[in-house]
């Protein structure tokens, strides 16, 4: 009996120790985002630990690893990265004022041995929404994204139900209740709502821009700095990819940047909202 118990704790901890080495940690998220910002500045993917077989995506369309934006070196003025340790995904907004300004966003999707198995940059630079990378600099720089303070964390759902209740409501309809927040500054491509800081402030749109429903949606969450990062298209399968990123403090909006990607050159039309009775 005594060597069964042996042999059983054995097993035991050979299996716990193989769910910790395959468990997903901030730790290793970290790593592989600031791996990735070191190769940006570099142009030079060699920098970050690549898996054997790694799906390279940008603005939404499959590419090579050859081809993406992560070959130009790049002189990075300010980054900010979240973390979703369930995920196992990172997601950092990278700011570029120097030379060719861009504003990208860019997902990793890491796998449990830390390397990175998947690359999705957004890359936004003159011809789109609202660009304007110094404003972007200027502004993003000045807001508070650190760590929050256990009791102002809300839930992963809270988070997601965060972002879609606020494209529900800007491109859809008027009833959906959206966490809206006092203060807040909503970030778009450079255009700016609060420029002054003022406390007063808030990031509510007062009725919905029209109606069309958002899809695609993918989400990036990190609990521990209240923010969820949301990926989807304008309209439908071939419309605008866009990034919205939220900050929620205490359950509401503190922050909002949004990416948009023009790919056509032509104007995003909106159709005309149209409350029911």
């Amino acid at each position: 009996m005594a060597r069964v118990l042996v042999i059983l704790a054995v097993l035991l901890g050979g299996a716990a120790s193989m769910r910790a080495e395959d468990a997903c940690t901030r730790q290793m998220l970290v790593a592989a985002a600031d791996s990735y910002i070191a190769a940006q500045k570099a142009g030079d993917l060699s920098k970050v630990r690549l898996a054997e077989k790694v799906a390279y995506t940008e603005d939404m369309s499959e590419t090579t690893k050859d081809k993406g934006i992560w070959n130009t070196a790049l002189p990075i003025a300010h980054h900010l990265s979240i973390y979703d340790v369930a995920r196992c995904k990172t997601f950092t907004e990278i700011i570029v004022t120097e030379g060719h300004q861009y504003v990208l966003g860019v997902r990793l999707k890491v796998a449990k041995d830390g390397r990175v198995s998947g690359i999705d940059s957004m890359v936004t630079d003159k011809d789109d929404w609202l660009f304007n990378a110094d404003d972007y600099l200027k502004y993003s720089k000045a807001e508070d994204w650190s760590v929050l303070p256990v009791d102002d964390r809300v839930t992963r759902q809270d988070l997601i139900d965060a972002g879609n209740q606020y494209f529900d409501f800007v491109f859809l309809d008027k009833f959906v209740r959206a966490p809206w927040g006092t203060p807040c500054a909503r970030l778009e491509g450079g255009a700016y709502t609060n420029p002054e800081g003022n406390d007063k402030d808030n990031c509510q749109i007062p009725a919905p821009l029209g109606e069309m429903f958002m899809v695609n949606r993918s989400y990036v969450v990190d609990e521990e700095m209240g923010t969820v990062n949301v990926w989807c298209r304008f309209a439908n399968e071939n419309g605008m990819p866009d990034s919205h990123l939220f900050r929620l403090v205490k359950g509401r909006y503190r922050y909002i940047h949004t990416l948009s990607v023009n790919l056509t050159g032509q104007p995003v039309v909106v159709p005309e909202y149209k409350p029911e009775d």
